[in-house]
Order: C-alpha cells, then structure tokens, then sequence
C-alpha cells in the first residue's frame, strides 16, 4: 500500500489524528519513533532552519522539494508536505504535485495566499481570487492522476475577507476536487464550531500555533466538533529552538557541558541513527 493510500486509510478511522510538524530528518524521525502515524512538514520550519528566515515566501520550490524529498526517505509514515501556494499558476502547480507523487509524499497542502505568501498566523496577509485557487485545485486533481495524493486546500481568507469568505471559498475548494479543507486561522472556539457546521462531511483540518490566533484547545473538542486532523506544526521548532539556546548560554557561561539538563546520551543517539544495524551490514561486506 501506497503512503498516501495509508494515509486515506487513516482518514476513515473514528479518531482525530495528532499530526506534528517537522523540518529535518531529525524532527521526522524523533515524531516517528514516538509513535505518531502520520507527520507534515512545516513551511515556517524549513525556512528557519535551511535559510535562517521567517517564513515570507523566502523559499523556492526547488529548496522546499530538496528537504521535503530527504525528510520523506527517512521515515516510513505517511508525510504531508506544506507546498505553500503551489509556486505560481495552475501550470506550476501541476508540476508541483508531480514532483509530490515521485517523492512518495501522501499529502500537500496547497493555499489561496498571493506571493509571496506569509505564516498564516503573520499580520498582512492577502489572498488571490476565488476562482483562481478553485482552479489550482482542479489542476492538483488532474495532475496527481491515479496516485492518491491527498490534497489539502488551505484558504487563509479568514483574517483579510472575515469568517464568511473563508467559508465561501472552502466550499468552492471542496467542490473543485480537494479531498480535505484547512481554514487557517480562525479566532475562537465558535468560529471553529462555526466551520465545522458548514462541512459536516468534510474531512477538515485545524492548526494548532502556540501564541497563534487560534485558540489552543484539546485534540478531543476538536473531535466532537467534527475536525478530522490537528496539525501541531511548531511545537517541536519551539522546544527543540528553547532548549538549543539553553544549551548554548550553558556552554558559553559555564565552559563545560556539567549540570546540563536535557541531553540526550551519546548511545541513544547512536540507536536512533541506526549506528549498529550499518555497522552489522559494513562487518558483513568485509
């Protein structure tokens, strides 16, 4: 079975699933190993930590497929990608789900923002029209072919249009072809039950930012208002960002790594990079 024919398969399943955000092999792996069935890929992630910059449109198709490719080699779950806008028109876009489905990626995402686009949770966000992200969705369509591909529509038209646009488009988005609807960004408790009652039989996603503009409530509320899928897409960037610079202020004041909280062991690590199973396969070439 196909990652994305797992991942379809997943969505059939009666509970929501908790999907972490990653940015390296690293993060992919680490969220694999604690079990999570299923991880995507953060735009804003990728472009802090490959270009050390926010997450402003700053990354090119090519840089985002290059890290999106390796994380998906690493891992053997199925991973949404965050393909932002699809990188230009509905011709980019074809081409765009096309390198998806030859790296073996069960979903993307692709959004209604201009470029260069923003992290939906940035001030200052603009949208295309209606009508020309419903036909970057058929183009997806089309051009997945019989691959599986999940594609995830994602309209940020909450915070420059209002609530009711959001909706709109997401019923324009859902009937161009999208298999899932994400609107970004909604900013309380009724706004979510608000979209959750406009697509009883849609399988939506909500996007969980610590500090972000959506409220921060539990995965099961999510569930019993009718969300199919929580994205926690920063989290990890945040943990991992606190603790490095700990970790640096430590060794910079104290002059030694004494007394340092939180340090994985040189031996686990090595059980995570698969050290002993490729020194078994070098032994056994020798």
């Amino acid at each position: 079975m196909s990652l994305s024919h797992k991942l379809r398969e997943l969505l059939t399943g009666p509970e929501i699933i908790i999907i972490p955000g990653v940015y390296d092999c690293l993060s992919a792996k680490l969220a694999e190993n604690a079990g999570f069935s299923v991880a995507a890929t953060s735009g804003f992630g990728i472009a802090a930590s490959t270009l050390g910059l926010p997450d402003y449109g700053f990354l090119t198709a090519t840089e985002m497929f290059y890290t999106v490719g390796r994380i998906a080699q690493s891992i053997n779950i199925p991973l949404i990608a965050d393909c932002d806008t699809g990188y230009g028109n509905v011709l980019n876009v074809m081409r765009t789900v096309k390198n998806a489905v030859q790296l073996d990626l069960a979903g993307i995402i692709l959004e209604d923002q201009e470029w260069p686009k923003k992290c939906g949770h940035f001030e200052g966000k603009r949208v295309i029209s209606l009508n020309e992200h419903a036909a970057k969705i058929r183009a997806a369509v089309k051009a997945r072919g019989n691959s599986g591909l999940v594609i995830i529509a994602r309209t940020d038209a909450r915070a420059p249009l209002g609530l009711e646009e959001a909706i709109t488009r997401g019923k324009a988005y859902i009937e161009a072809g999208a298999d899932m609807l994400f609107i970004e960004a909604p900013q309380s408790v009724a706004e979510l039950e608000t979209i959750a009652s406009n697509f009883p039989d849609v399988p939506l996603v909500a996007n969980i930012v610590e500090g972000g503009k959506t409220p921060h409530i539990s995965p099961s509320q999510l569930q019993k208002m009718g969300f199919k899928i929580v994205f926690f897409p920063l989290t990890a960037l945040m943990a991992v960002t606190q603790v490095m610079s700990n970790c640096f202020h430590h060794l910079k004041t104290q002059e030694n790594t004494e007394n340092l909280p939180g340090l994985m062991s040189f031996q686990d690590f090595q059980e995570l990079m698969n050290v002993p199973k490729f020194l078994a396969l070098e032994q056994e070439s020798i």
